[in-house]
């Protein structure tokens, strides 16, 4: 769809233009990317969250022994 679009920030369209150059992409495109990334971030904005959302993840392997290394830093403690 071709679309005109009034008001831009002609400070933003350069600078957006320059990237859309270095990329190789079409100003359009990146147009399009950013209007998904707006739209998928109100609507994560939207949907109330609570603490029963949160999910654990776990650990990495590796940092069995990390309480005690920052002891170690903060607190001058021997690991």
């Amino acid at each position: 769809m071709n679309a005109t679009v009034r008001n831009l920030d002609e400070n933003a369209y350069r600078a957006l233009r320059e990237r859309a150059a270095a990329e190789g992409k079409a100003v359009g495109d990146l147009f399009n990317e950013a209007i998904r990334a707006y739209l998928a971030r109100v609507v994560v904005q939207q949907r109330k969250m609570s603490l029963r959302d949160l999910q654990p993840k776990p650990f990495p392997e590796g940092h069995e022994r990390l309480s005690m290394e920052i002891d170690a830093v903060v607190y001058g403690a021997k690991p």
